[in-house]
């Protein structure tokens, strides 16, 4: 692989993506698509998974503090707090409480029950049928 910045390989290959050096200074992160389309999950649902998937992305462990993620969404702490419970409940996240003044460790789970998901995008073709 590469080491790199993205910004470089794309000149490289005479691709020319306005901002491409401001973006991948800071990273992107991919969010599953049945996430995206589920119709269980509220938006700011989905934006914490996100979050927490960003933090997991860069480091391969998640345990941000509260304050931390509201900061980062912009949002309060209460509305972070109903987030994550959302995103237990429905068999996202598991919570590992590391005890008093510690913050706890985030387990993002990426297989879910269909539940969750929502029906399959017609317009999307699957790699079977191609």
């Amino acid at each position: 692989m590469d080491p790199r910045p993205i910004g470089d390989i794309l000149k490289d290959r005479n691709i020319i993506l306005k901002g491409a050096d401001a973006a991948s200074m800071m990273g992107f992160t991919q969010v599953p698509n049945f996430l995206l389309k589920s119709k269980k999950l509220s938006s700011g649902d989905k934006m914490a998974f996100a979050m927490l998937l960003s933090y997991a992305w860069q480091n391969d462990y998640c345990f941000p503090g509260q304050r931390r993620l509201a900061e980062d969404l912009g949002l309060d702490e209460r509305s972070v707090r109903r987030n994550l419970k959302s995103l237990e409940v429905n068999g996202l996240l598991s919570i590992k409480q590391r005890g008093l003044g510690k913050t706890n460790i985030y387990e993002l789970n990426l297989t879910v029950s269909s539940d969750v998901r929502s029906r399959p995008d017609k317009n999307v073709r699957s790699r079977k049928a191609q």
